[in-house]
């Protein structure tokens, strides 16, 4: 299998070369694919000596799958030639999410999509997203869910390697007596939250919290479930926590709930009060599977649940996710 990987030298690109390797995912080439300013630079993959290259129509053809992780705008351009040429492609951005004719995937949840796609393009959700519906699945297995209130806890690994930077420069300019340089975010993530991530759109909520409710309806395949979102940008270098609260369609018992998700691929049941344990972003950092705990009954109402997920969301809020899409294509 000839592969490529848009966007290298991102924190997702970057990734997605590890998760290569620690997967021993088979290729016979391999080709990566930056902006102008890196092209002919080296990177070091498995002992050779790989140059990143131009990316354009020629340098995409002649290859089976290119995962994109470069934004919406290069995808947009690039990712339908890739798909043209007869490439599979994983697109990590919103690019295409919505679009209906295109699969939108989580691997654990509704990889029969794929099965019946005659779409070259497949779309990798949402960080959010996937973590988030990584606990809510398991649940409606149980019950059918009713509606859904989501306040997320976002890394600043959300926003990639400049987001990280940012949050390590101003940690050092706050011992320093200097004032923070906001370059990334809309203001300093030192030892602060931001109550914003994206844009504002004209019903109050940021494209982020939007993208939370129009991609869980499309692939829970679900119309009719209520969903609402706060996301929160807050200083954690890596993963992502969420606070769920969960209406069923009926009363539910707690055990029961939980006996789903512990059987429930790709999540890690950590929930024991008496022992004082329960997951934080810091547990799932740099693991394959989300984390849930702190499951309980919403004493407000008898048919409610709340929970606490996290996730590491470089892997399987965007990297991990693509490669075992990958992994289904083969």
């Amino acid at each position: 299998m000839k592969i490529g990987i848009v966007g290298i030298t991102g924190s997702v690109g970057k990734e997605l070369l590890e998760l290569i390797k620690e997967r021993k995912f088979i290729f016979s080439e391999i080709r990566l694919f930056a902006s102008n300013k890196s092209v002919g630079k080296k990177i070091k993959f498995k002992s050779k000596i790989y140059k990143i290259i131009k990316l354009n129509k020629k340098n995409l053809s002649g290859l089976d799958l290119v995962f994109f992780a470069a934004g919406s705008s290069v995808s947009k351009e690039f990712a339908p030639i890739a798909a043209k040429n007869g490439s599979y492609v994983i697109d990590n951005s919103s690019a295409f999410r919505l679009k209906k004719n295109i699969p939108l995937i989580v691997p654990e949840i509704n990889s029969n999509e794929i099965k019946s796609s005659n779409s070259k393009i497949i779309a990798n959700p949402n960080c959010t997203t996937i973590i988030s519906l990584m606990g809510i699945k398991p649940m409606s297995n149980v019950k059918k869910i009713k509606r859904v209130v989501a306040t997320s806890f976002q890394s600043v690994s959300g926003a990639g390697n400049n987001g990280m930077d940012e949050l390590l420069r101003n940690t050092k300019r706050f011992f320093n007596n200097k004032k923070s340089q906001n370059k990334v975010f809309d203001k300093n993530i030192t030892f602060n939250v931001i109550p914003k991530i994206g844009s504002f759109q004209p019903n109050g909520y940021t494209d982020e919290e939007m993208k939370f409710n129009n991609e869980s309806r499309k692939i829970l395949n679900d119309k009719t479930i209520l969903l609402t979102a706060t996301t929160v940008r807050v200083p954690v270098l890596r993963s992502h926590s969420i606070s769920l609260n969960i209406e069923f369609n009926g009363n539910i018992e707690i055990n029961r709930i939980k006996k789903e998700i512990g059987k429930f691929p790709g999540i890690d049941l950590v929930d024991d009060p008496k022992k004082n344990k329960f997951p934080t972003p810091i547990d799932s950092s740099n693991k394959d599977n989300c984390i849930i705990g702190r499951i309980r009954k919403d004493y407000s109402k008898n048919n409610c649940v709340s929970v606490w997920i996290v996730g590491d969301q470089i892997r399987k809020g965007a990297a991990l996710n693509a490669i075992q899409i990958a992994e289904l294509l083969v």
